[in-house]
């Protein structure tokens, strides 16, 4: 608009201008004809001129009205315009003062144009002067030198701000914006509301982080401490406590006066032992036999942690390594030949005393010394082309000539063997070397008598005999050694052999007082008025049963390599099977604060049930145990003619180069759950194991930090032979055992003591009996009313379960359903069982299975 009333003032102008110089040339023309009038030989063509001016005055008259009309209109449209515009200038005027933001607007030149009342008042406490055509570095100078902003921050995120907090502690944000003439729009708003909003967002998320983090280290199984910059306990969890013999302690006391009060010594970054080396962490016993290992770490802010973790069960199976060495070093130190092993990286993991004294090293030195190391460089470079061939998978024999103590050259006969893992990698090398120099100069002897034999034939007969001789003797001699180490390592085969088959043996006497605990455990967690001690009793269930899965696998690891289990293959829906697994496991992960997801299926398949569900039961657990935050996912599809059944977790994952050891016995994989047992790292040995047993293949991905996928591959079946059954709630469980009358016949008495604690809690009518004669005195020879008998399999005076069930049925008009309790996992067992239509529950007894249990034979017989 400004632009249009320009122009049209320009072409105003320019209109009076030309009306002026027509009038300048009218009075000019008028003037002439005038003067000339005088001269009448001119008249006609002065007249004619006339005409001719007149003509051209009336068009430039005409041309100067229309002109002039124009220029009211212009005039009129200009007036109009300047009105507009002090109108939008005056809503401009309102809408910034309108907004709840301090608004200034710059020119190009940036001075200060516009700005509303909010940014003046930023300046009221101040005695600076800000007005129209102020500078932008003029008012940054003023708001730093009048103490306006008292602080300066610039946003983080993709959109950076600046923001200051002002003198009487109010926070704005600035935002600017640049305008199309080259100036620029700058809004200032106040965020203080949302600054205190978000500092106490912030206290609090600081306050619950550190609830948290006492919560995460009360369940830490090791003991922690931390200990300020001025010597004081900051922070330190009941574990502490436990295995120091401490009280309950307040905050701040110095770390130094609360060790004084335990038994155990003082541990800081600054300890040193008598040669002034500094100590960061010691091992020591208790007075009860246990053995800590305690750690002290400095911390990068000052002050530090100390740990305190009991290593009995390590320290034991150090011990019992240590002394599995010894015998090994006690065989081979016997053999008359150099044996030792070397890892791939060709360093000494092993050597016998032959071997260390044959190139003169003390008692165990060369243990972690490299091959170039211990021998000279010639050495190795002759030994080079046959260590290669052996670490590229080779066993090869070879001679070489050596030097022994006294000097003398020898011929040793060198045999590399490689030491192969299951996926053929080679990660070491088995070395055995034997002198040879006797029977080498023994061949040396005959290559020269062959050579001179028409000579000296006669002179060489006697003494080919004796070389003869020798060389039997060496012959005999080599065969007793062999014979020596094959019945070493016969014994050492059968000593194995023996220890797995007495494990996979004892495993009855082994759960049987677990079996005992765990019922009045149970019972004790059922009753319905809630005790002081809940809370013990629920810790001692935990307790128990981590020791039943503890020796349940043991005994598991046992009875698979004595070859005791033996797989039951028949077909059945895989539903019957998954579905009361995600039921188990979903409560399970529910209180881990995780999601177990189920994905049914129909698919038939053939396997043995139960070693299948000990497989998927060990891949879910270790899914929950190393899934820190997320969900766990449980589903199946068709590969080919087999059912996948797939495990997947949002878990740490494992790292690619530990997947080949994760089915190794005794490897644990790190950054479980903190209130997780890792166990002893036999779960993931057991599900290769039994896979194998049953022929089905086993797969395994994982991504670091994104989580694992392990499958197993069943083969699918055409038709079940067994008929799912469905789901009772626990309530319903209860109600149809209430008031049921039992007979319990086992020879242990705190087993007795404990199924009649649990039973009756469940409301059942409870006899129990050490044996067949002691329930004949208590029920009438057998006579009273009954609705269930449950027997355990191994009895006293060579008796079992199934001689007593049949003896009582016999003597009864109807028989009872029995329940036989066993730790026998025998095919033989479980066919007769079968057989005889008795159902068949293992030790240890879970509450649970066994009240479903007994529902189901109290519903199918009536």
């Amino acid at each position: 608009m400004e632009a249009y009333v320009v122009d049209l003032e320009a072409r105003l102008a320019a209109l009076e201008s030309d009306n002026r110089k027509l009038r300048r040339i009218n009075a000019a023309l008028i003037e002439r004809v005038e003067s000339s009038a005088s001269r009448r030989d001119d008249s006609y063509a002065a007249f004619q001129h006339s005409v001719v001016l007149a003509e051209q005055v009336r068009e430039r008259t005409d041309a100067l009205n229309q002109a002039m009309a124009e220029l009211k209109a212009s005039n009129q449209l200009l007036s109009d315009a300047r009105l507009r515009a002090e109108t939008a200038h005056q809503h401009l005027i309102d809408a910034i003062e309108s907004i709840s933001d301090a608004f200034v607007l710059f020119d190009k030149e940036q001075r200060i144009v516009l700005f509303n009342s909010r940014f003046k008042s930023f300046w009221a406490r101040t005695r600076a002067r800000i007005g129209a055509g102020t500078r932008l570095s003029e008012i940054k100078r003023l708001a730093e030198s009048t103490g306006l902003i008292v602080e300066e921050h610039r946003s983080s995120g993709d959109d950076e701000h600046l923001i200051y907090r002002l003198q009487d502690g109010r926070w704005v944000q600035v935002s600017e914006r640049p305008t199309r003439e080259g100036g620029l729009v700058i809004l200032y708003t106040d965020i203080t509301e949302v600054k205190i909003s978000e500092t106490a967002r912030r206290e609090q998320a600081l306050a619950q982080k550190s609830h948290l983090l006492q919560r995460a280290v009360d369940n830490l199984s090791q003991g922690v401490a931390m200990v300020g910059t001025d010597g004081a306990l900051e922070l330190w969890n009941r574990r502490f406590l436990e295995l120091c013999g401490l009280a309950p302690i307040g905050a701040h006391r110095p770390f130094a006066e609360v060790m004084a009060e335990s038994e155990l010594q003082l541990l800081t970054p600054d300890s040193r032992d008598a040669n002034g080396r500094p100590i960061r962490e010691v091992e020591q016993r208790l007075f009860d036999g246990r053995m800590l290992e305690i750690r002290t770490h400095a911390l990068p802010t000052g002050g530090f942690v100390n740990t305190f973790t009991d290593i009995t069960e390590r320290y034991r199976h150090a011990e019992a390594l240590r002394e599995s060495e010894r015998w090994i070093r006690l065989i081979t130190d016997h053999v008359p030949a150099l044996i030792a092993y070397l890892s791939a990286d060709l360093v000494y993991e092993f050597t016998n005393k032959v071997y260390e004294e044959w190139y003169r090293w003390p008692r165990g030195a060369m243990l972690g010394q490299s091959l170039r190391e211990v021998h000279s460089e010639e050495h190795c470079r002759r030994l080079e082309p046959y260590i290669e061939r052996a670490l590229s998978g080779e066993s090869i024999t070879f001679e070489v000539a050596e030097t022994n103590l006294t000097g003398q050259e020898r011929y040793m006969l060198r045999s590399y063997v490689p030491n192969r893992l299951a996926n053929g990698e080679v990660v070491g090398i088995f070395v055995l070397i034997r002198d040879i120099t006797e029977r080498r100069r023994t061949a040396e002897a005959l290559h020269q008598a062959y050579q001179n034999l028409e000579q000296r034939v006669r002179e060489r007969t006697a003494e080919l005999t004796t070389v003869n001789d020798q060389l039997r003797r060496e012959i005999e001699e080599r065969a007793q050694v062999e014979s020596r180490l094959r019945e070493a390592k016969r014994e050492a085969e059968q000593a194995n052999l023996s220890k797995t088959k007495f494990l996979a043996a004892v495993s009855h006497d082994l759960l049987q007082p677990l079996n005992a605990a765990r019922l009045f455990t149970s019972a004790l967690l059922e009753q319905r008025e809630p005790t002081a001690s809940a809370g013990l009793i629920r810790n001692v269930s935990n307790s128990l049963e981590d020791v039943e899965n503890l020796l349940g696998t043991l005994v598991d690891i046992s009875k698979l390599d004595a070859g005791v289990i033996k797989p039951d293959i028949a077909s059945f829906a895989v539903s019957e099977l998954l579905d009361n697994l995600a039921a188990e496991f979903r409560q399970l992960a529910a209180s881990e604060g995780l999601r177990l997801d189920f994905i049914p299926s129909s698919a038939l398949v053939r396997s043995d049930t139960q070693l299948l569900a000990r497989i998927l039961r060990n891949l879910l657990t270790n899914a929950i145990r190393y899934t820190r935050q997320g969900r766990i996912l449980l589903g199946c599809r068709r590969v080919r003619q087999s059912l996948s059944i797939e495990v997947w977790d949002t878990g740490i994952g494992i790292p690619a180069d530990k997947l080949g050891e994760i089915f190794q016995e005794f490897k644990r994989g790190e950054g479980a759950r903190p209130n997780q047992d890792r166990g002893l790292g036999l779960g993931l040995a057991i599900v290769e194991k039994i896979a194998r047993m049953l022929g089905h293949r086993i797969r395994v991905a994982s991504q670091p930090g994104k989580g694992s996928m392990f499958a197993i591959e069943v083969p699918l079946a055409k038709r079940a032979a067994r008929v799912r059954q469905a789901l009772d709630t626990p309530e319903l469980l209860v109600e149809r055992l209430r008031g049921a009358r039992v007979w319990v016949v086992d020879n242990d008495a705190a087993i007795c003591a404990g199924m009649r604690t649990l039973l009756e809690g469940w409301g059942c009518l409870v006899v129990t009996a050490l044996s067949e004669e002691d329930l004949a005195r208590q029920v009438d020879n057998f006579h009273d009313e009954a609705d269930l008998l449950i027997a355990d399999y191994h009895l006293d005076n060579d008796l079992n379960g199934v001689d007593v069930v049949a003896s009582i049925n016999a003597r009864r008009a109807a028989p009872l359903p029995a329940l036989m309790i066993t730790a026998n996992y025998s095919n033989e067992l479980k066919q007769q069982m079968r057989e005889l239509g008795h159902t068949l529950m293992h030790k240890p007894v879970r509450p649970m299975k066994l009240k479903t249990a007994m529902s189901h034979l109290l519903e199918r017989h009536g």
